[in-house]
């Protein structure tokens, strides 16, 4: 019997490392992920109401939308990393109607094969556009209208190198990219508008240059700066005449749920509108971030299955 339970203690030992050590083994593997999830959903309001009030002011109320995914796929070589951005508000002022104050559809795909240190070869497809129709008096419906869904919308396509030594930087150079311009509301299907060259043409092909960047900054603690910028230049007509774009999202997280942010968009597009356009919005308000685990990329130990 005493023989029996030395036998029966030791082997239930053995049984409790092997789970401690599976146990251990579980947990680095569930933190290395292929596919990973970053995504930021927001909702913010804001409203201004008057009465009697000798410094004037118009009762007013506004709401803006938003969705940011970035979703990546890490597996020894492979890159392949998929942005979504989705943004939509207005504001309804008394005595002016609802009139929109963001309307953004961005979505692109980025496949790359590593060939050396945090360089890759890609290939790449990117669609740019908006939700609703935009006026020439402030985006006032009674006024002239100057854009809509897909009037512009712009298609990129193209194949270059990749550098991308961390999440927080990404530079990607293609000499070779065909980039579509699509006009779908009749309306505004005129000669010179967005390039086209004839009354009624749909879209316009150019061929060119197009260098990207994404930047991210933590500048302290819950206060993060990301910097996107684009340049494109048409080899076929006028490669002088670059397209210019920055992008900068300005966050300030006061908890889990509630943040800030300040957005500054500046653009040049001579097809468009011979002067730089300017865009900045402000907004507090609910938000919420999905992150679903650390990707390879991001640990130290990151070559562990290796050396294991």
């Amino acid at each position: 019997m005493k023989k029996f339970l030395l036998i029966l203690s030791f082997s239930i030992g053995i049984y409790a490392s092997a789970q401690e050590e599976l146990k251990k083994d579980s947990v680095v593997v569930d933190t290395v992920r292929y596919w990973s999830v970053l995504g930021k959903n927001n909702l913010m309001i804001n409203q201004a109401a008057f009465s009697n009030w000798v410094g004037g002011g118009a009762n007013n109320v506004g709401w803006l939308a938003g969705v940011n995914y970035n979703i990546t796929y890490e597996k020894d070589n492979d890159l392949w990393e998929n942005i979504i951005v989705l943004d939509y508000g207005q504001n309804d002022t008394k005595g002016l109607e609802v009139r929109k104050t963001q309307d953004v559809i961005n979505l692109s795909t980025n496949y790359g094969r590593k060939f050396s240190k945090s360089w890759y070869f890609s290939l790449g497809v990117g669609l740019q556009s908006q939700f609703a129709a935009g006026y020439e008096d402030g985006n006032n419906p009674a006024a002239k209208k100057i854009s809509n869904f897909m009037a512009p919308g712009y298609l990129n396509l193209g194949m270059g190198i990749t550098y991308r030594p961390d999440d927080n930087l990404t530079v990607t150079l293609r000499p070779t990219n065909a980039r579509w311009t699509f006009v779908l509301d009749k309306d505004l299907q005129l000669a010179g508008s967005y390039g086209l060259k004839n009354d009624g043409d749909t879209s316009l092909l150019q061929f060119g240059f197009l260098a990207t960047a994404l930047y991210k900054v933590k500048l302290m603690e819950n206060v993060h700066i990301t910097n996107t910028a684009s340049i494109f230049s048409n080899y076929l007509d006028h490669p002088e005449r670059l397209v210019l774009a920055y992008g900068a999202v300005l966050n300030f997280k006061v908890n889990k749920f509630i943040s800030s942010n300040v957005t500054v968009d500046l653009l040049y597009d001579h097809n468009q509108i011979q002067k730089t356009q300017l865009k900045q919005t402000l907004g507090i308000g609910f938000a919420y971030t999905l992150n679903n685990g650390v990707k390879r990329s991001e640990r130290k130990d990151s070559q562990w299955w290796i050396k294991k």
